[in-house]
């Protein structure tokens, strides 16, 4: 019981990466039907199977509880296993996702009620374990949509002393191994305390961050927005600006025209004034010709 998920999002299926490392091209490829997956669904079948070996002829049989002993051992067993396969060979799927944490749970609480039905156990023992793990899980719903919280070695450490705790109420043990029980179970109902609030100060520290970045997302698309709307404007205002700039150019240059052509007529008058000077001097030197020629 990690809490983190040894199996994750799901696809079609993919040979295991060379060298036991995660690959690029592995990455949500890995079928249903995985060893991962396998390991999960047989620690989930071995919930019933542990109860029913533990309440075999009474619930204190030493040798059936030696045999429950076993299952519940292997079920602790298969969750550092599948995790691990998990995580070497990214063997994740949506079932895996659910499952893990499902099983981990079931075979912890499945124990811990058992044995306090059978007396071995304190109730306020189970129920401080339980509403641990459940508040935890809770916990993490809480926050996901931020962040994820990490499993930390605490955690790991805690997980280790519960299984090592419950699996020596489950054997039949007396003398000083019963005492040695008792203060195992105290150790681990200790680190259970101690890690949860961990949990909880992580989750409070996580939700605050992604609601700080959230807000600071909002203001920064906020901003750029306005920046937009205002590069807009800014681009409507000059093109009304060239647009009255161009109707000036226009009605200068239809200005400079008529002022060439007026230009062109009063130089055409010009020629055609020279034009008739020239013509009344011919006249003129005609005529005194003629006169001086009648004398």
């Amino acid at each position: 019981m990690t809490g983190v998920p040894a199996s994750a999002a799901g696809g079609s299926g993919a040979k295991p990466v060379r060298g036991g490392k995660l690959g690029t091209a592995a990455v949500n490829q890995a079928s249903l039907w995985n060893i991962a997956n396998i390991l999960t669904m047989v620690r989930l079948l071995l919930v019933p199977g542990f109860v029913l070996l533990l309440f075999h002829n009474g619930g204190y049989d030493p040798a059936w509880r030696s045999f429950a002993w076993a299952a519940f051992a292997i079920a602790m067993i298969t969750d550092l296993f599948d995790g691990h396969l998990a995580r070497t060979y990214n063997l994740v799927t949506d079932f895996g996702k659910i499952a893990d944490p499902i099983a981990d749970k079931a075979i912890m609480g499945a124990a811990l009620v058992s044995l306090s039905v059978l007396g071995d156990l304190p109730w306020w023992i189970t129920g401080v374990i339980i509403a641990r793990e459940l508040g935890i899980t809770l916990m993490r719903f809480w926050v996901i949509r931020h962040a994820v919280i990490p499993a930390s070695r605490g955690g790991k450490l805690k997980t280790l002393a519960q299984g090592t705790a419950v699996g020596m109420y489950v054997l039949a043990l007396t003398g000083p191994l019963a005492t040695l029980r008792f203060w195992m179970m105290m150790v681990a109902v200790v680190l259970t305390v101690v890690t949860g609030l961990d949990y909880v100060r992580q989750a409070v520290v996580l939700r605050r961050k992604g609601l700080a970045a959230e807000r600071a997302a909002a203001v920064e698309r906020a901003a750029e927005a306005t920046e937009a709307l205002r590069a807009a404007a800014g681009t409507t205002a000059g093109g009304a600006v060239e647009g009255t700039v161009g109707a000036g150019s226009t009605a200068g240059a239809v200005a400079g025209a008529t002022d060439v052509r007026g230009g062109v007529t009063d130089v055409r008058g010009g020629v055609t004034d020279v034009r008739g000077g020239v013509t009344d001097v011919r006249g003129t030197a005609e005529a005194r010709d003629a006169a001086e020629a009648e004398r």
